[in-house]
């Protein structure tokens, strides 16, 4: 299972909520808070009563044993405080089987009714699982499985590690989020030509849906049979659209794309794709606010792309 696997969706997702985006790094970024008294506090996460955002409550203790402090913050997840006005992240109807630890890894493991859960419910309590368990010392990500099976996404590929960092505390309510359908244009080993790969994303409404494809792109594809076409280290630094102008503004580490592509490939990766996507009929590529610059000391960045169907290959991929 590749990287790209591993996060994957976040990116439903991924994600949602909290999500996305990135999803971003992949360090540990919070554990419990020592007390004076030489207690730690932890954060543990249920849902609002009507199940559409999360709800932390703190949690003292004194455990410092990492397997008994897991199954105590798991009991805790399992068991909502008769005071606070809240629901378990997970449905009722769930059995909790168990987990294992491997390095930062911590397994947890379901039984078959955990995919019963709708969708919005089910993302909801990878966040909750997420940002709970990884606030122990060690554990760093999170891995869902179900009835002895690795919890699959909507397009069935392995979730995979999850990681606190994969879920924004501040979007908590996915009714912030809508679902949209991408077709994203990837290549192959060849770097010739490009071919579509469709994926559904949960992204924030405040979230254009060009933004939305590029920073896919620089993810790269999901599919094992296809390749990135852009360097994930390339930023991009803000984007617009006007007057049926996408505006694209890369940082220099665009112009250093070393990727074993043809030199027309990045370009129309990015054109093809967001043209697929809305009203976007051209787009406008600039590097640190430069257009009067070349790519690959071929392609002139001072014009206004378009869609072009010749470097666009078959669907078999």
């Amino acid at each position: 299972m590749n990287k790209k696997q591993r996060r994957n969706c976040l990116l439903f997702l991924a994600v949602l909520v909290i999500l996305v985006a990135g999803i971003v790094g992949c360090q540990k970024t919070r554990t419990g808070t020592t007390q004076e008294d030489g207690g730690r506090t932890y954060q543990i996460y249920y849902l609002n009563p009507s199940a559409t955002r999360l709800v932390a409550r703190d949690y003292q203790t004194e455990t410092t044993d990492q397997d008994f402090l897991i199954q105590e913050l798991m009991e805790q997840l399992l068991h909502v405080p008769a005071d606070l006005d809240a629901q378990m992240a997970l449905s009722d109807k769930v059995i909790y089987q168990g987990y294992k630890k491997e390095d930062v890894v911590l397994y947890l493991y379901f039984d078959n009714n955990y995919t019963s859960m709708k969708s919005y419910r089910e993302i909801l309590c990878r966040a909750a699982l997420a940002k709970t368990m990884t606030q122990i010392d060690g554990i760093d990500y999170i891995n869902i499985y179900t009835g002895d099976q690795p919890l699959l996404d909507a397009s069935n590929m392995p979730v995979g590690m999850l990681s606190d960092s994969d879920f924004v505390d501040s979007i908590t309510d996915i009714n912030a989020y809508e679902k949209t359908e991408l077709t994203l244009y990837f290549t192959d080993a060849d770097g010739k030509k490009l071919y579509p790969e469709r994926r559904s994303v949960m992204h924030n409404i405040n979230t254009s849906v060009e933004k939305v494809v590029v920073e896919a792109l620089l993810e790269g594809p999901e599919s094992e049979n296809l390749c990135p076409t852009l360097d994930p280290q390339t930023k991009l630094l803000n984007i617009s659209v006007n007057e049926n102008v996408c505006y694209l503004n890369f940082d220099s580490s665009f112009l250093n794309n070393a990727l074993n592509v043809q030199d027309y490939i990045p370009i129309y990766s990015i054109v093809d794709s967001l043209l697929e996507q809305s009203s976007v009929s051209r787009v406008q590529i600039t590097v640190d606010g430069n257009q009067n610059v070349v790519f690959r000391d071929k392609i002139p960045l001072n014009t206004l792309f378009e869609r072009n169907l010749d470097f666009i290959g078959g669907s078999d991929h």
